[in-house]
Protein backbone atom coordinates (compact mmCIF):
# COMPACT_ATOMS: atom_id res chain seq x y z
CA UNK A 1 0.00 0.00 0.00
CA UNK A 2 3.22 2.22 0.74
CA UNK A 3 3.89 2.78 -3.27
CA UNK A 4 -0.03 3.98 -3.59
CA UNK A 5 -0.31 6.22 -0.60
CA UNK A 6 1.00 9.48 -2.84
CA UNK A 7 -0.85 8.81 -5.63
CA UNK A 8 -4.07 8.11 -3.42
CA UNK A 9 -3.84 11.36 -1.93
CA UNK A 10 -3.35 13.39 -4.90
CA UNK A 11 -6.44 11.66 -6.71
CA UNK A 12 -8.93 12.21 -3.71
CA UNK A 13 -6.88 16.19 -4.41
CA UNK A 14 -8.10 16.15 -7.82
CA UNK A 15 -11.33 15.04 -7.14
CA UNK A 16 -11.93 17.39 -4.74
CA UNK A 17 -10.67 20.22 -7.69
CA UNK A 18 -13.21 18.80 -9.51
CA UNK A 19 -16.09 19.15 -7.48
CA UNK A 20 -15.01 22.77 -6.47
CA UNK A 21 -15.34 23.35 -10.23
CA UNK A 22 -18.70 21.55 -11.32
CA UNK A 23 -20.36 24.02 -8.44
CA UNK A 24 -18.09 26.78 -9.68
CA UNK A 25 -19.32 26.34 -13.59
CA UNK A 26 -22.62 25.65 -12.58
CA UNK A 27 -23.06 28.75 -11.48
CA UNK A 28 -21.79 31.19 -13.53
CA UNK A 29 -23.13 29.08 -16.82
CA UNK A 30 -26.48 29.83 -14.71
CA UNK A 31 -25.55 33.58 -15.30
CA UNK A 32 -25.19 32.77 -19.11
CA UNK A 33 -21.89 32.00 -19.43
CA UNK A 34 -21.10 28.98 -22.66
CA UNK A 35 -19.30 26.49 -21.83
CA UNK A 36 -17.15 27.10 -24.95
CA UNK A 37 -16.32 30.37 -23.50
CA UNK A 38 -15.52 29.00 -19.93
CA UNK A 39 -13.36 26.04 -21.63
CA UNK A 40 -11.12 28.76 -23.61
CA UNK A 41 -10.46 31.15 -20.92
CA UNK A 42 -9.87 27.81 -18.16
CA UNK A 43 -7.53 26.08 -20.56
CA UNK A 44 -5.42 29.12 -21.87
CA UNK A 45 -4.63 30.26 -17.77
CA UNK A 46 -3.43 26.83 -17.30
CA UNK A 47 -1.51 26.26 -20.48
CA UNK A 48 0.52 30.12 -19.19
CA UNK A 49 0.82 28.60 -16.10
CA UNK A 50 2.31 25.61 -17.23
CA UNK A 51 4.71 27.25 -20.06
CA UNK A 52 7.45 28.12 -17.70
CA UNK A 53 6.81 25.70 -14.80
CA UNK A 54 7.27 22.88 -17.37
CA UNK A 55 10.54 24.10 -18.88
CA UNK A 56 12.00 24.94 -15.35
CA UNK A 57 11.56 21.27 -13.82
CA UNK A 58 11.91 19.50 -17.47
CA UNK A 59 14.93 21.69 -18.54
CA UNK A 60 17.31 18.91 -18.00
CA UNK A 61 15.38 15.91 -19.12
CA UNK A 62 13.21 17.28 -22.26
CA UNK A 63 12.56 14.37 -24.61
CA UNK A 64 12.81 15.93 -28.46
CA UNK A 65 8.94 16.35 -29.63
CA UNK A 66 7.82 15.23 -32.97
CA UNK A 67 5.42 15.58 -35.00
CA UNK A 68 3.76 12.03 -33.85
CA UNK A 69 4.53 13.46 -30.33
CA UNK A 70 2.75 16.37 -31.05
CA UNK A 71 -0.29 14.86 -33.07
CA UNK A 72 -0.77 12.94 -29.50
CA UNK A 73 -1.17 15.55 -27.86
CA UNK A 74 -4.10 17.00 -29.99
CA UNK A 75 -5.75 14.09 -30.14
CA UNK A 76 -5.66 14.07 -26.73
CA UNK A 77 -6.55 17.55 -26.26
CA UNK A 78 -9.79 16.72 -28.50
CA UNK A 79 -10.73 13.96 -26.90
CA UNK A 80 -10.83 15.91 -23.36
CA UNK A 81 -12.37 18.92 -24.84
CA UNK A 82 -15.34 16.67 -26.28
CA UNK A 83 -15.70 15.12 -22.48
CA UNK A 84 -15.59 19.00 -21.52
CA UNK A 85 -18.40 19.76 -23.70
CA UNK A 86 -20.52 16.65 -23.15
CA UNK A 87 -20.00 17.59 -19.46
CA UNK A 88 -20.92 21.60 -19.67
CA UNK A 89 -23.81 21.19 -21.78
CA UNK A 90 -25.29 18.51 -19.14
CA UNK A 91 -24.37 21.32 -16.50
CA UNK A 92 -25.83 24.51 -18.67
CA UNK A 93 -28.85 22.55 -18.99
CA UNK A 94 -29.60 21.68 -15.55
CA UNK A 95 -28.62 25.25 -14.30
CA UNK A 96 -31.25 26.55 -16.54
CA UNK A 97 -34.34 27.72 -14.84
CA UNK A 98 -38.28 26.23 -16.62
CA UNK A 99 -41.09 27.24 -16.72
CA UNK A 100 -43.62 25.49 -15.10
CA UNK A 101 -45.34 24.34 -18.46
CA UNK A 102 -41.85 22.77 -19.76
CA UNK A 103 -41.60 20.37 -16.84
CA UNK A 104 -44.11 17.92 -19.05
CA UNK A 105 -40.62 17.33 -20.89
CA UNK A 106 -38.98 16.68 -17.92
CA UNK A 107 -38.47 13.33 -18.46
CA UNK A 108 -37.31 13.88 -22.04
CA UNK A 109 -34.75 16.44 -21.26
CA UNK A 110 -33.02 14.18 -18.46
CA UNK A 111 -32.98 11.28 -21.06
CA UNK A 112 -31.03 13.79 -22.74
CA UNK A 113 -28.80 15.39 -20.05
CA UNK A 114 -27.81 11.39 -19.22
CA UNK A 115 -26.66 11.21 -22.96
CA UNK A 116 -23.93 13.68 -22.10
CA UNK A 117 -23.02 12.89 -19.01
CA UNK A 118 -22.65 9.02 -21.07
CA UNK A 119 -20.87 10.41 -23.37
CA UNK A 120 -18.66 12.36 -21.10
CA UNK A 121 -17.49 9.12 -19.35
CA UNK A 122 -16.99 7.21 -23.16
CA UNK A 123 -14.60 10.53 -23.77
CA UNK A 124 -13.31 10.22 -20.05
CA UNK A 125 -12.12 6.32 -20.53
CA UNK A 126 -10.60 6.98 -23.92
CA UNK A 127 -8.51 10.24 -22.74
CA UNK A 128 -6.62 8.39 -19.65
CA UNK A 129 -5.96 5.76 -21.74
CA UNK A 130 -4.53 7.41 -24.52
CA UNK A 131 -2.84 10.26 -22.19
CA UNK A 132 -1.25 6.53 -20.57
CA UNK A 133 0.08 5.85 -24.04
CA UNK A 134 1.68 9.19 -24.62
CA UNK A 135 3.37 9.02 -20.97
CA UNK A 136 5.17 6.19 -22.24
CA UNK A 137 6.59 7.61 -25.10
CA UNK A 138 6.91 11.30 -23.54
CA UNK A 139 7.65 11.08 -19.60
CA UNK A 140 7.57 14.51 -18.96
CA UNK A 141 4.22 15.00 -17.65
CA UNK A 142 4.57 18.71 -16.75
CA UNK A 143 4.83 19.52 -20.98
CA UNK A 144 2.01 16.78 -21.70
CA UNK A 145 -0.36 18.65 -19.49
CA UNK A 146 0.87 22.06 -20.94
CA UNK A 147 0.20 20.99 -24.52
CA UNK A 148 -3.24 19.63 -23.49
CA UNK A 149 -4.03 22.75 -22.47
CA UNK A 150 -2.96 24.54 -25.09
CA UNK A 151 -4.44 23.02 -27.80
CA UNK A 152 -7.63 22.29 -26.10
CA UNK A 153 -7.43 26.36 -25.66
CA UNK A 154 -6.95 26.20 -29.82
CA UNK A 155 -9.64 24.18 -30.53
CA UNK A 156 -12.15 25.85 -28.10
CA UNK A 157 -11.14 29.10 -29.40
CA UNK A 158 -11.65 28.18 -33.55
CA UNK A 159 -15.27 26.87 -31.96
CA UNK A 160 -16.24 30.16 -29.77
CA UNK A 161 -15.62 32.09 -33.00
CA UNK A 162 -17.52 29.73 -35.42
CA UNK A 163 -20.31 29.30 -32.49
CA UNK A 164 -20.09 32.18 -30.31
CA UNK A 165 -20.74 35.72 -32.39
CA UNK A 166 -21.35 38.01 -29.53
CA UNK A 167 -18.86 39.82 -28.50
CA UNK A 168 -19.99 40.59 -25.06
CA UNK A 169 -20.23 36.94 -24.03
CA UNK A 170 -16.48 37.33 -23.42
CA UNK A 171 -17.27 39.18 -21.11
CA UNK A 172 -15.51 38.02 -17.05
CA UNK A 173 -18.32 40.31 -15.53
CA UNK A 174 -19.61 39.80 -12.99
CA UNK A 175 -16.89 39.43 -10.93
CA UNK A 176 -18.32 35.44 -10.66
CA UNK A 177 -17.26 34.57 -13.85
CA UNK A 178 -13.48 35.87 -13.28
CA UNK A 179 -13.20 33.67 -10.21
CA UNK A 180 -14.81 30.59 -11.40
CA UNK A 181 -12.28 30.95 -14.45
CA UNK A 182 -9.33 31.21 -12.37
CA UNK A 183 -10.14 28.46 -9.90
CA UNK A 184 -10.61 26.27 -13.49
CA UNK A 185 -7.41 27.26 -15.00
CA UNK A 186 -5.24 26.80 -11.83
CA UNK A 187 -7.12 24.25 -10.29
CA UNK A 188 -9.15 22.54 -13.08
CA UNK A 189 -6.65 22.72 -16.22
CA UNK A 190 -3.19 23.13 -14.51
CA UNK A 191 -3.12 21.32 -11.04
CA UNK A 192 -5.98 18.75 -11.70
CA UNK A 193 -4.82 17.40 -15.20
CA UNK A 194 -1.04 17.65 -13.98
CA UNK A 195 -1.84 15.65 -10.85
CA UNK A 196 -3.72 12.63 -12.90
CA UNK A 197 -1.41 12.96 -15.27
CA UNK A 198 1.43 11.90 -13.11
CA UNK A 199 -0.81 8.98 -11.59
CA UNK A 200 -1.33 7.24 -14.66
CA UNK A 201 2.79 8.02 -15.14
CA UNK A 202 2.86 6.07 -11.34
CA UNK A 203 0.20 3.60 -11.26
CA UNK A 204 -1.54 3.34 -14.57
CA UNK A 205 -4.93 3.79 -15.79
CA UNK A 206 -7.06 1.66 -13.95
CA UNK A 207 -6.02 3.14 -10.50
CA UNK A 208 -7.04 6.23 -11.80
CA UNK A 209 -10.18 5.28 -13.37
CA UNK A 210 -11.55 4.24 -10.32
CA UNK A 211 -11.55 7.06 -8.56
CA UNK A 212 -14.28 8.65 -10.91
CA UNK A 213 -17.24 7.64 -8.74
CA UNK A 214 -15.47 8.77 -6.02
CA UNK A 215 -16.33 12.56 -7.44
CA UNK A 216 -20.09 11.59 -7.07
CA UNK A 217 -19.75 11.07 -3.04
CA UNK A 218 -17.49 14.30 -2.82
CA UNK A 219 -20.36 16.22 -4.74
CA UNK A 220 -23.30 14.81 -2.48
CA UNK A 221 -21.54 15.62 0.73
CA UNK A 222 -20.28 18.93 -0.40
CA UNK A 223 -23.49 19.67 -1.63
CA UNK A 224 -25.14 18.79 1.59
CA UNK A 225 -22.86 20.46 3.58
CA UNK A 226 -22.43 23.77 1.91
CA UNK A 227 -25.17 24.06 -0.71
CA UNK A 228 -28.10 22.80 1.28
CA UNK A 229 -29.22 20.17 -1.07
CA UNK A 230 -31.44 17.61 -0.19
CA UNK A 231 -29.99 14.23 1.17
CA UNK A 232 -32.01 11.19 0.08
CA UNK A 233 -31.74 7.59 1.01
CA UNK A 234 -30.81 6.85 -2.58
CA UNK A 235 -27.60 9.13 -2.37
CA UNK A 236 -27.09 7.34 0.76
CA UNK A 237 -27.07 3.73 -0.84
CA UNK A 238 -25.73 4.78 -3.53
CA UNK A 239 -22.71 6.19 -2.05
CA UNK A 240 -21.97 3.24 0.54
CA UNK A 241 -21.68 1.05 -2.72
CA UNK A 242 -19.53 3.55 -3.80
CA UNK A 243 -17.24 3.25 -0.72
CA UNK A 244 -17.54 -0.73 -0.49
CA UNK A 245 -16.55 -0.38 -4.04
CA UNK A 246 -13.60 1.90 -4.17
CA UNK A 247 -12.03 0.01 -1.97
CA UNK A 248 -12.20 -3.07 -2.67
CA UNK A 249 -10.84 -2.37 -6.28
CA UNK A 250 -8.20 -0.07 -3.80
CA UNK A 251 -7.32 -3.34 -2.06
CA UNK A 252 -6.89 -5.01 -5.58
CA UNK A 253 -4.86 -3.18 -6.80
CA UNK A 254 -2.41 -2.94 -3.64
CA UNK A 255 -2.31 -6.89 -3.38
CA UNK A 256 -1.30 -7.13 -7.14
CA UNK A 257 2.00 -4.69 -6.07
CA UNK A 258 2.97 -6.61 -3.92
CA UNK A 259 2.41 -10.23 -4.97
CA UNK A 260 4.46 -8.44 -8.01
CA UNK A 261 7.02 -7.59 -5.43
CA UNK A 262 6.99 -10.29 -4.64
CA UNK A 263 6.92 -12.72 -7.60
CA UNK A 264 10.67 -10.42 -8.46
CA UNK A 265 11.92 -11.18 -5.18
CA UNK A 266 11.88 -14.73 -5.28
CA UNK A 267 13.24 -14.50 -9.35
CA UNK A 268 15.82 -13.19 -8.33
CA UNK A 269 16.88 -15.57 -4.86
CA UNK A 270 16.50 -18.24 -8.01
CA UNK A 271 18.83 -16.68 -9.99
CA UNK A 272 22.28 -16.99 -8.41
CA UNK A 273 20.64 -21.03 -6.88
CA UNK A 274 20.61 -21.39 -10.95
CA UNK A 275 23.81 -20.34 -11.47
CA UNK A 276 25.23 -22.18 -9.05
CA UNK A 277 24.03 -25.26 -9.97
CA UNK A 278 25.18 -24.82 -13.51
CA UNK A 279 28.59 -24.31 -12.46
CA UNK A 280 28.74 -27.42 -10.38
CA UNK A 281 27.36 -28.92 -13.27
CA UNK A 282 30.28 -27.92 -15.74
CA UNK A 283 32.62 -29.03 -13.18
CA UNK A 284 31.04 -32.33 -12.53
CA UNK A 285 31.18 -33.06 -16.74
Amino acid sequence: MGKLTLPFVGMIMAEFAQVGLIILSKQVMAQGMTNFIFIFYSNSIGALLLLPISLLIHRFERPPITFSTLCGFFLLALLGLLGMLGFTTAQLHSARPYSTSFLVLLSYLLFFLGLFLAADCVMASAYIIVQASILKKYPAELIVVFFYCFFVAIQSAVTCLVVERDISAWSLEPKLRLLAVLYSGVFGSAFQVGIICWCLHQTGPVFVSMFKPLGILISVVLGVLFLGDAFYLGSLIGATVIVVGFYSVLWGKAKDIEDAGLSLESKGKQAPLLEENSHEDIQGH
